[in-house]
């Protein structure tokens, strides 16, 4: 079982993971802080409709940005994670050879000492 393991560490692509990793964290801290509920201003009724509108416009503008820096997050992880999708997949393509490799050097063995002890 530990050869499964190191074979698992050794695909990865270890360089690219630790160079991105920082960039992912700030990215995450980010948005976790971008999302974090501001304090609600009270908009005071008696403003002029044009502030109102402003104090809204503002506000829109920072939900979108919020939204961008999510989906640029978003997009970042599910490429980090298609990295380690392929990783996964070229180990248990790896494996069904080993264990078709060993098969056939079990019969090989299996032969030989049945040829020899006969």
């Amino acid at each position: 079982m530990a050869i499964s393991w190191i074979s698992a560490l050794k695909v990865i692509p270890w360089g690219d993971v630790i160079e991105a990793a920082p960039g992912l964290v700030k990215g995450a801290r980010k948005v976790f802080t971008r999302t974090q509920p501001e304090p609600v201003v009270v908009q005071d009724p008696a403003a002029p409709p044009q502030q109102r509108i402003e104090q809204l416009e503002a506000a829109v503008a920072r939900l979108g940005e919020q939204q961008q820096a999510a989906a640029a997050l978003i997009e970042s992880l599910a490429e980090h994670n298609a990295k380690v999708v392929e990783a996964i997949e070229r180990l248990r393509l790896r494996s069904r050879l080993l264990m078709g490799t060993c098969a056939v050097l079990l019969a090989a063995v299996g032969t030989l000492a049945w040829l020899v002890l006969r």
